[in-house]
């Protein structure tokens, strides 16, 4: 049985949905495997989402480690990100060590892991683009879409390495976003480009745009899946995790990221897993 640990900021409810769904298939056995642990880097009383994270964690019998990031040493983050960035897993780690697990998933993550973390134990990360697309936050990712005009993104889960964002795409999946209810809302874009620009566009709606939210909407319908299957393929040795380094089934390293599109499709559209 595949045992995980999970990282999470708990900021939002969207931190709360991918805990409980993975937690929920697991139950059911359509994944063969075990959340060993929780690490939230809050601290209860910090936020009310964070607060509702735990609570959450509490109702579902999981073990859970807290570690405040934002309280953590501040002279020192203010004054060398890097060294407190080491300093802060570096605590981490002595928290966790105890709990081997053969996967850790960062989702909701909201802090860059120390390079020595990411080195000591086996980490993937949720990412809203396609491999080798925008890096960033997934506002960032967004607004970069709409600069290049883009036809598709999509969603990945990659290995966790030193460099930020960087590390081989395990799984994705891809969804359009051109073509259909997508088009009048990027002529409407396009249009309010020429005449105020993107930066204007930021400050005026945001994260409220019309284009920019739809993408983001379809983005989120897709993460929750592609954590889901991710995690079950590597219970089901689909894809292995070794040393740092990524196998398929037959033992060989993985030369390209599994395609996961037509399984989350397929998911969208019935409603079953």
């Amino acid at each position: 049985m595949l045992k995980l640990g999970w990282f999470s900021t708990g900021r939002d409810q969207a931190a709360r949905d991918l805990l409980k769904v993975v937690w929920q298939r697991i139950k059911e056995g359509f994944i063969s495997a075990q959340i060993s642990y929780v690490f939230l880097s809050r601290e209860p009383g910090e936020s009310k989402e964070s607060d509702l994270f735990l609570k959450l964690c509490q109702e579902l019998g999981l073990k859970i480690y807290t570690l405040s990031a934002k309280n953590f040493e501040p002279g020192l983050r203010q004054n060398n990100r890097e060294a407190w960035r080491a300093a802060y897993h570096q605590k981490v780690y002595e928290m966790i060590k105890h709990e081997p697990v053969d996967l850790i998933v960062l989702a909701g993550y909201m802090w860059v892991v120390s390079a020595e973390l990411c080195q000591k134990l086996p980490m993937i990360n949720l990412h809203p683009a396609l491999p080798g697309g925008p890096q960033g936050t997934w506002q960032e990712v967004i607004w970069q879409l709409l600069q290049e005009e883009a036809n598709e993104t999509g969603v990945m889960m990659h290995l966790v390495t030193p460099e930020l964002d960087q590390g081989p795409a395990v799984t994705f999946c891809r969804f359009p976003i051109k073509g259909g209810e997508f088009d009048p809302l990027w002529q409407n874009f396009k249009e309010k480009m020429r005449q105020i620009g993107l930066e204007k566009i930021k400050e005026q709606e945001g994260e409220k745009e019309p284009l920019f939210a739809l993408i983001r909407k379809e983005g989120v319908k897709r993460e929750l899946p592609l954590i889901v299957y991710t995690i079950k393929a590597f219970a089901e040795k689909e894809i292995s995790l070794i040393n740092h380094k990524l196998f398929d089934n037959k033992g060989n390293l993985l030369l390209e990221p599994y395609d996961l599109t037509e399984r989350i499709e397929k998911h969208l559209k019935t409603g079953e897993w």
